[in-house]
């Protein structure tokens, strides 16, 4: 194997808080070991187009606060063809970068696998996504922050369903999962769920709302993951037709959940995952994700994480019926 000196790090896809702490501790870590780091501006795309720059302990000092991502985040459809993947190989090699350490969710890692598979080149993937759906690690990077995010504005939005004895849907992101849904609502108190793994029928929708009910007013918040076809406001004009005599209004939360600064959770993962791709890159490992297990780091094959579904926990669906009653 070619001896590794200079290590390429980027982020891809959705940004999500905590990203810059996982980009300074693979610098300093880097650093700290002998190797010298190169920062890759938006993404795949500046892979391509040569968007590098080499960076120092300094480039990366007080960014753990912030959220977002200093190098910027695009998505690149060039890169998903084997032309787009050849470029991004010959900016590495022009800039002498041996490895790369890539910070993104299911479809960051995909093309971090074609890559490094098409040419026999070390590859190491953080769990960067809110969604939480990255199967071998219990929490992705951003997943906390976002929670807490969903939280607080639920907690605003609770005090408004209570004056107006209102019924809110209030739609979160999430993708094909509903880790964030299904949790959130446990947070917030809500009185119900909606969510991929689950099918909701109208005599669930009237069961939950009847909860609602049961506490001598008319406002329940029902916490739904977003859907091209099912989202909030799907259920919404439900509940406009088939129980009239309520008050329904929908929050979609959108883009404020990916900002803002992230949580101490968010942080120690950043930071431990991060510190965990520079040992993996020592150890001659590659096309793994660092994660966390039981508060161990573990290095999960991308063929594992992306290919696998991250196991749903049903049980929470009773916890959160048994709590809103």
């Amino acid at each position: 194997m070619a001896k590794i000196n200079c290590i390429g790090i980027l982020t891809s896809g959705g940004d999500a808080p905590g990203m810059n702490a996982a980009i300074r501790a693979v610098t300093r870590a880097g650093i700290s070991n002998g190797f010298s780091i190169k920062g890759i501006y938006r993404g795949y795309e500046g892979l391509i187009k040569g968007e590098v720059k080499a960076f120092t302990t300094e480039d990366v000092s007080g960014i753990i606060t912030r959220g977002g991502t200093i190098l910027k985040t695009a998505r690149c459809k060039e890169f998903t063809t084997h032309e787009g993947r050849e470029k991004a190989y010959e900016t590495c090699k022009r800039e002498g970068i041996d490895a790369l350490v890539v910070i993104g969710g299911n479809g960051s890692l995909t093309g971090a696998r074609d890559f490094g598979m098409e040419f026999d080149f070390p590859v190491i993937g953080l769990p960067g996504t809110i969604d939480n759906d990255l199967y071998g690690t219990d929490a992705t990077i951003g997943y906390d922050t976002t929670m807490n995010t969903i939280m607080e504005c639920v907690d605003r939005i609770r005090d408004t369903a209570n004056s107006h004895e209102r019924i809110f849907f209030v739609e979160v992101m999430g993708r094909d999962a509903g880790f964030l849904a299904q949790n959130c609502a446990i947070a917030c108190g809500a009185e119900a769920a909606i969510v991929p793994e689950e099918t909701t029928d109208v005599d669930q929708l009237a069961q939950f709302m009847g909860r609602g009910i049961r506490k001598s007013k008319k406002s329940c918040i029902v916490i739904v993951s977003e859907s091209p076809k099912c989202g909030a406001l799907y259920y919404a004009d439900r509940v406009k037709k088939e129980f009239p005599g309520f008050d329904v209004r929908v929050s979609i939360l959108g883009h404020l959940q990916r900002g803002g600064s992230p949580s101490a959770h968010d942080r120690i993962l950043a930071s431990c995952t991060g510190a965990g791709a520079i040992e993996a890159i020592k150890q001659g490992q590659r096309n793994v994700m660092v994660g966390i297990r039981n508060n161990e780091v573990v290095y999960v094959p991308f063929s594992e994480c992306i290919r696998t579904d991250k196991r749903f926990d049903k049980r929470l669906i009773t916890v959160l019926n048994e709590l809103s009653i």
